[in-house]
C-alpha cells in the first residue's frame, strides 16, 4: 500500500497571487516548490502526495496541474472552480477533468466574511456539479461553524463525497473539546464524510508539542471515522510554522501508535488513494 502525504502546497510569490500571504504570515512568506519537498518526502519514506490548491483562482490551479505533470510524486490535485457561479463551474470542471491527476474541488471558506458562505443556493448548486462528476469536495472547517455545515450539506447534496481538512482544527492548544468534539461526531455519521489528520501542530503549542497532544483528538476522530475513513497529510509548508516535516510525520507516528499495522496503512496512504481515487490515475 503506497504511503500518501494527503494534504500539501505550494506557492511561488513572484508568479502567483496569494493575498492571505503577507510578511505577518512569517516565515512561510516565500516561495515553497517541488524540489525542496522532494528529499523531505524521501526521508519520511513517503511515495505520493495530494497537492491542495492555495488560492481561489484558475492560475492557482493551473500551475499545480502543471506540477503534477513534471513530477511523478504529486498523484492528485486539488484545484478550485467558482462555486458560486454554478455555470461557469461546470465549464471548468469539463475542462479540469481532462487532467489524469486534478482530483478534488476546495474552496478557502475561511477567508470568506460570510460564516455560511457554503449554504448559500449558488454554492450547493456548484457542489451538486461536484457529486454529479464523482469529484469530491475538501472543507476548510476553522470555525464551528464550518462544522456544523457538513451534515447539512451531505443532506442537500446526496452523492457528494466530502473531507474534513486539518480535523477542523481540534483547540488543542488550550485542551479544549467542545464544541468541537461533538461536531465533529455530528460530520462523521454522514458516510460520504472523511477526515484529514493534518495541521494539527499548527492547533498546539507552536513550541511545544509532541504526538501525545495530538493523541486524544486523533484518537477521538478513528473512533468516529475508522482509519477507512481518515487520511494523513503533513500540512507542508503551513506546518513549518510549528516545525518541520520530519518532526509532524514522526509525532503523527506517535499519535497513531495505538493502531494496528494495517489500520496504520491505511491513514497513511490507503485511504488517500482511495478517497481521490489515485489507483485509477
Amino acid at each position: 500500500m503506497p504511503v500518501v502525504d494527503a494534504h500539501q502546497h505550494f506557492w511561488n510569490l513572484e508568479t502567483g497571487s496569494y493575498p492571505w500571504l503577507t510578511p505577518g504570515s512569517g516565515p512561510i512568506f516565500r516561495t515553497f516548490e517541488p524540489e525542496e519537498l522532494i528529499p523531505q518526502l524521501a526521508a519520511a519514506g513517503v511515495d505520493r502526495t495530494v497537492l491542495v490548491q492555495s488560492m481561489d483562482s484558475y492560475a492557482d490551479t493551473d500551475a499545480m496541474l502543471a506540477q503534477a505533470d513534471a513530477y511523478d510524486f504529486v498523484g492528485a490535485v486539488v484545484g478550485w472552480v467558482p462555486l458560486l457561479r454554478p455555470e461557469e463551474a461546470a465549464r471548468a470542471l469539463e475542462r479540469y477533468r481532462r487532467h489524469p491527476r486534478f482530483a478534488g474541488i476546495r474552496h478557502l471558506i475561511h477567508d470568506e466574511p460570510d460564516p455560511d458562505w457554503l449554504l448559500q443556493e449558488p454554492v450547493v448548486e456548484g457542489l451538486k456539479l461536484l457529486a454529479a462528476a464523482g469529484v469530491p469536495f475538501d472543507v476548510v472547517a476553522v470555525l464551528p461553524r464550518h462544522l456544523e455545515h457538513v451534515p447539512v450539506l451531505a443532506e442537500r447534496v446526496p452523492g457528494l463525497r466530502m473531507v474534513i481538512d486539518h480535523l477542523a482544527k481540534p483547540p488543542i492548544k488550550d485542551r479544549g473539546w467542545e464544541p468541537w468534539a461533538s461536531l465533529l461526531a455530528r460530520a462523521a455519521e454522514c458516510p460520504g464524510v472523511y477526515a484529514k489528520v493534518s495541521g494539527l501542530n499548527t492547533a498546539a503549542d507552536a513550541a511545544t508539542w509532541t504526538g501525545e497532544d495530538l493523541r486524544p483528538y486523533v484518537e477521538h476522530a478513528l473512533e468516529l471515522f475508522g482509519p477507512g475513513r481518515l487520511m494523513f497529510g503533513s500540512d507542508w509548508p503551513v506546518a513549518t510554522l510549528a516545525g518541520d516535516y520530519a518532526t509532524v510525520w514522526r509525532e503523527t507516528q506517535v499519535a497513531l501508535s495505538g493502531l494496528d499495522d494495517a489500520e496504520r496503512a491505511m491513514v497513511l496512504g490507503g485511504t488517500a488513494a482511495h478517497f481521490y481515487r489515485m489507483e485509477e490515475r
